[in-house]
């Protein structure tokens, strides 16, 4: 529970497009492709133990919460015990991470650091990033514009191929959109807590808007895509997930409080479903 198995696929989906594009490019490697998956769903999983463990710590989350159960909320496992599992989980996370290097080099060794250190300091230390407004950045860069490249980079291809930097930014706005879902859901909550979100700063109504703007961009850089690098026309099949869009749009603009939890969900099925197409795509 306290690893938050759905969250998953949103650290997946940039990797799986990622390795689309390595393969529409003629490089694939297997192995480098599977240790690449590992070492980005063990870096989800300690995330959401950090989360877990620091959010009950700065007393976010609290009986009023909307979401899933948490844990270490709940009692079901000690702070201690929900730290060590984050711990663990991102020492493993390390020693993936050392293959790795020694494929992609220095910039792989950067890349993961930044995100292991990010992950912590996501909600954990003395200016915890999703709690001052940042945490869309993080989500962005880390679920899209180092995700994509960098997985590309392990592949053999450009680390800044522009093709590449631009799915990336496709794939961290749609992940964006997960967790701006789940900040209008819960600002009335954190602004009794203190955490600022783009939903506490800006208020609900800019942050539908940023929801609005960020679901309808990936259906746009398809175009240039493929007009620019990719002009096969299956590189539009991921229109076939618009009509979700536009009911996750609709949705989020007329329901509030826990009645959003099934625009999260959409909105991560959304994703899901994006990426397949996105990556079929590619690859025919």
């Amino acid at each position: 529970m306290a690893s938050r198995l759905e969250t998953l696929p949103a650290a997946v989906a940039p990797v799986f497009v990622g390795l689309s594009y390595a393969f529409h490019s003629g490089n694939f490697n297997f192995i480098v492709a599977f240790f690449t998956l590992f070492a980005s769903i063990l870096i989800q999983i300690g995330t959401n133990f950090a989360n877990d463990v620091f959010d009950f710590e700065k007393g976010t989350d609290t009986e009023e919460r909307l979401g899933l159960t948490r844990v270490t909320q709940a009692g079901l496992l000690s702070p201690k015990q929900v730290k060590n599992a984050m711990i663990y989980t991102f020492f493993l996370s390390l020693l993936v991470g050392i293959y790795l290097s020694f494929v992609g080099g220095w910039l792989i060794v950067l890349i993961g650091s930044l995100a292991i250190i990010s992950g912590i300091m996501y909600t954990g230390g003395p200016f915890p990033l999703g709690y001052n407004g940042l945490g869309d950045i993080f989500v962005i860069i880390f679920f899209g514009v180092l995700a994509v490249p960098g997985t590309i980079h392990l592949q053999g291809g450009d680390f800044c191929n522009i093709t590449g930097l631009v799915v990336g930014v496709i794939m961290g706005l749609m992940a964006d959109c997960i967790l701006i879902v789940n900040n209008i859901r819960d600002s009335e909550i954190d602004i009794k807590t203190g955490k600022r979100t783009l939903a506490v700063i800006f208020g609900k109504k800019a942050s539908k808007l940023q929801y609005l703007t960020f679901a309808l961009i990936p259906f746009i850089l398809p175009i240039v895509i493929f007009f620019t690098a990719i002009p096969k026309i299956s590189i539009f099949l991921v229109f076939f997930s618009f009509p979700i869009c536009v009911k996750n749009i609709i949705d989020i603009w007329t329901k509030s409080g826990k009645s959003l939890n099934p625009v999260l969900a959409n909105t991560a099925r959304l994703q899901f479903f994006y990426t397949i197409l996105l990556s079929l795509g590619i690859i025919i």
